[in-house]
């Protein structure tokens, strides 16, 4: 195993035990032990499934050494997509289409996202933060600056609960939360076997090096941010399907959400690292304690300053791995 991949996969291991830890305690601390019952265990994997679909994407953004601040723009785009096709022409239209219509609108955002940064030059942070503002304005015009209540159909069942219920426990989860899992497992053979994700490592280690050593670097932008973008529309499903109505207001602060799970993963805002298993362990942690939090009975800024608090700890931790690399 190379050295490399042998500390990342240690790195995923104390941060599962530290996940682990916290819903340890937080089981000790709630009272009843209701905590740690299937059907709370399940509440928290839903409603990390949304943040850790579009995690995956933004994996894939940090670890070519970029950034994406439009992402809970983006999902908010691709939940008002959803409720428009499914209102429009009386409900004739069938899910499938509101479905690809989110996911097509979350790459063509990501496109322009890496369109803008690999053919203008432009600075990832600053066209993200445009972009934030762009879609969610596009969002919230399509919605008519309300909430879109369209026609009940299986799309909205993609959240329900499985605990307790006789005819899905062959499920075990949620579809939804499968969809995360599934799209973990896919990401991570990517950048562990393909082409593809090498490249993306190499351009976020060093861009003049892997674009020297023949790497398409602006190729390789162009399709992490589309990927990003997709991942965004993906998770923009997860969250209509949650909520059950468009809200263009939604998913705000997902961005801040997203890039937490990414770091508090293992990810390197430096660029070059980052693990799939990690993002999906951060994303988790966070919605182990938002969740602890609200039933301990805890206000939400205590919830903010906590998960701010584990950022630091994690960009800290990061920068001293770095430290330490270059000395060696």
């Amino acid at each position: 195993m190379k050295p490399a991949v042998k500390n990342a996969l240690k790195g995923d291991v104390l941060r599962l035990l530290v996940l682990l830890g916290i819903f340890g305690l937080f089981t000790l601390m709630v009272p009843g032990g209701r905590f740690a019952r299937a059907g709370n265990v399940e509440s928290m994997l839903v409603q990390s499934a949304v943040v850790a679909v579009a995690a995956l994407g933004a994996t894939l953004v940090i670890i070519s050494a970029g950034i994406d601040l439009s992402v809970g723009s983006i999902l908010a785009l691709a939940v008002v997509v959803m409720a428009r096709v499914m209102e429009s022409a009386e409900g004739a239209l069938p899910p499938w289409l509101a479905l690809g219509a989110a996911l097509g609108i979350g790459a063509v955002c990501g496109l322009i996202n890496g369109a803008l940064i690999t053919k203008l030059g432009m600075v990832p942070f600053v066209v993200t933060l445009a972009t934030l503002q762009i879609f969610r304005g596009l969002a919230s015009g399509l919605a008519g600056e309300t909430n879109i209540y369209p026609r009940e159909s299986w799309l909205q069942g993609m959240m329900d609960p499985v605990a307790g219920n006789a005819d899905r426990a062959w499920m075990l989860m949620p579809p939804g939360v499968w969809i995360a899992v599934i799209g973990g497992i896919l990401m991570a053979a990517m950048l562990r076997y393909t082409r593809a994700g090498r490249h993306m490592f190499a351009v976020g280690s060093n861009e003049e090096t892997a674009r020297l050593c023949g790497v398409p670097v602006g190729r390789v932008k162009l399709t992490v941010y589309m990927l990003a973008g997709l991942f965004a529309g993906l998770a923009g499903v997860l969250q209509y399907a949650y909520i059950g109505i468009g809200q263009p207001t939604t998913g705000q602060g997902y961005e801040l959400m997203v890039i937490a799970a990414v770091v508090i993963g293992g990810g390197s805002l430096s660029g070059g690292e980052g693990t799939i298993a990690g993002t999906l362990i951060g994303a988790l942690l966070i919605g182990v304690l938002f969740a602890g939090c609200v039933q301990m009975g805890w206000p939400k800024w205590i919830q903010t300053v906590v998960t701010g608090l584990i950022i630091a700890v994690a960009v800290l931790l990061d920068r001293m791995r770095q430290q330490r690399q270059d000395a060696g």
